[in-house]
């Protein structure tokens, strides 16, 4: 099952990379199991087509049977359990890695515990750590300093990087940035880390969520900075003499809901917490 699940996500992601990225695995892991799967058929189930790999004929067939094996299993383990998880799950999450993990959180989670509500909210890791928002949400995943992930209920170290698109030529007279508002870790480390040297920099750009700093990267306006984990696809790590080192940072999971009374509240917060632990992609 673990196997059909890998190949089934290198045809949805589009990718071996992606479909690593996805499931929180190497691209030679990922490689070493359709190797296996395919030695087991006796059949290659893709075909290399420049740099890309597409699936052969047998692989779009095993792909359809696939989908249906795995939804097969799926249902029978949901209907064996002895207590389904049923409720309200309020889950913190910044936009950064909103955009790489809700469509399996929405997707895979929601088709496995279809009785669970998610309401998801994207902000500033430091607003959903605040004490005000302390009981606003039942998980939280947010970047945090070695202190805070001490406290976590799983947590990951990750490198800060500065990204850019790397077909935009930057400026030479200053380091232009796009970044999110005060309050931000990012913005935190990039502007303590430039005022320790003397390359000129400036503030070209705000905005809290990423798809507007990403808008702005491909616009030519600036460049930014992120944990390795969640660089968009279309943006890439840059470095350079004139880029300082920024260091790293904590991607933690907070589980606020297993204090709690409600003990099926405890329950799905902490299915929720592993189930995106293993969905973070791979530094």
């Amino acid at each position: 099952m673990d196997t059909l699940r890998t190949f089934v996500a290198i045809i949805n992601e589009g990718g071996f990379a992606k479909a690593g990225n996805r499931l929180g695995r190497s691209q030679p892991a990922i490689s070493l199991q359709i190797k296996k799967i395919e030695e087991q058929l006796g059949q290659r189930l893709f075909r290399k087509v420049g740099q890309r790999y597409e699936a052969t004929a047998v692989g779009r067939w095993v792909f359809d049977k696939a989908v249906q094996i795995l939804q097969l299993n799926d249902e029978v383990f949901r209907y064996v359990e002895q207590d389904p998880l049923r409720g309200r799950m309020r889950l913190g999450i910044p936009s950064e890695f909103a955009s790489i993990l809700l469509p399996s959180i929405i997707g895979e989670f929601s088709a496995l515990y279809p009785d669970v509500s998610l309401e998801v909210t994207s902000a500033l890791s430091y607003e959903l750590l605040s004490d005000e928002k302390r009981d606003a949400f039942d998980v939280v995943l947010a970047l945090a300093n070695s202190q805070v992930a001490k406290l976590a209920d799983y947590a990951v170290k990750d490198d800060v990087v500065w990204i850019g698109d790397t077909a935009v030529k930057p400026s030479k007279q200053a380091i232009s940035l796009v970044l999110a508002p005060e309050g931000c870790v990012y913005r935190t480390r990039v502007i303590e880390r430039l005022k320790s040297q003397t390359v000129p920099w400036r503030i070209a750009y705000t905005n809290a969520d990423l798809s507007g700093l990403n808008a702005a990267i491909t616009q030519g306006i600036g460049i930014t900075a992120l944990a390795r984990r969640s660089v968009p696809a279309n943006l890439s790590v840059i470095s350079g003499r004139h880029l300082p080192h920024l260091g790293n940072i904590h991607v933690c999971l907070f589980d606020r809901a297993k204090h709690r009374e409600q003990r099926n509240q405890s329950t799905i917060s902490a299915t929720l917490v592993k189930f995106i632990a293993g969905r973070l992609p791979t530094a």
